[in-house]
């Protein structure tokens, strides 16, 4: 399999032209993976557009791909989001780096009431930034032409007024409804609560703004596999996989 590569201006790119990468991208491909002049690649912008090449130049500081096929992707729809609650530990970033992975559209981080987590000013910013540089890596390594938007995080009256937006979903161990039973013929959201569980309260605003509770089986999914499973259960019922 090609390594891929991102490149952020390959909007109107042709059969034929070089691009070049730089920056940490150059270095990977030149020094960490040793790629030389002739090796296939895959370049990608994470907007839509997956072009294949060949290494024309391989230097540490810049590597040139002559392209010789490139693809505009469509954006899936009905789109599948993942409201994550911010979780202590590395629980909440394997969440995000495996539902890039399994091709979740949209990501938005939650700062439900029990989260032990607090993401508040500097600390919150590079924690944003830390989710993002996740998803661009593991967008990388599943070759993926669209990566998912990271959102700002939100407290839960953000996250109740994305109603308008999203079908919201909160993935309840204790709901009456299976997650097979969720309608899909609009975007849906699904809204994973933190290691400690959804506060009363909050799920009471989240019923108000129209969210429809599912569950997922008989078994308690931990918050970084719960939203895992309701990301595959969709992507089967939708035709992506």
């Amino acid at each position: 399999m090609a390594h891929c590569y991102w490149h952020d201006a390959l909007a109107g790119s042709a059969a034929g032209d070089v691009v070049t990468l730089i920056g940490e991208e150059a270095h990977h491909a030149a020094v960490v993976s040793r790629m030389r002049r002739g090796e296939r690649v895959l370049v990608s912008d994470g907007r839509g557009v997956l072009a294949e090449g060949v290494i024309e130049r391989a230097e540490p500081r810049a590597v040139d791909v002559v392209l010789h096929r490139v693809e505009e992707v469509a954006a899936p729809r009905p789109r599948i989001g993942l409201a994550q609650a911010l979780a202590k530990g590395d629980r909440a970033e394997l969440a995000v780096q495996a539902s890039t992975e399994l091709g979740v559209d949209a990501i938005v981080p939650w700062q439900a009431r029990r989260s032990v987590v607090q993401w508040r000013g500097e600390r919150g910013d590079k924690a944003l930034e830390r989710w993002r540089r996740v998803v661009r890596e593991a967008g990388k390594q599943a070759i993926r032409a669209r990566l998912p938007e990271v959102a700002g995080v939100v407290d839960t009256e953000g996250l109740a007024a994305l109603a308008g937006d999203w079908r919201l979903v909160v993935l309840d161990p204790a709901a009456p409804g299976s997650i097979a039973d969720v309608p899909v013929d609009r975007d849906v959201l699904l809204i994973v609560g933190p290691e400690g569980g959804i506060d009363p309260a909050e799920l009471e605003r989240l019923d108000a703004a129209g969210a429809v509770r599912a569950r997922m089986g008989d078994h308690v999914l931990r918050t970084s596999t719960a939203g895992l499973a309701g990301i595959a259960a969709l992507s089967m019922r939708l035709g992506r996989w």
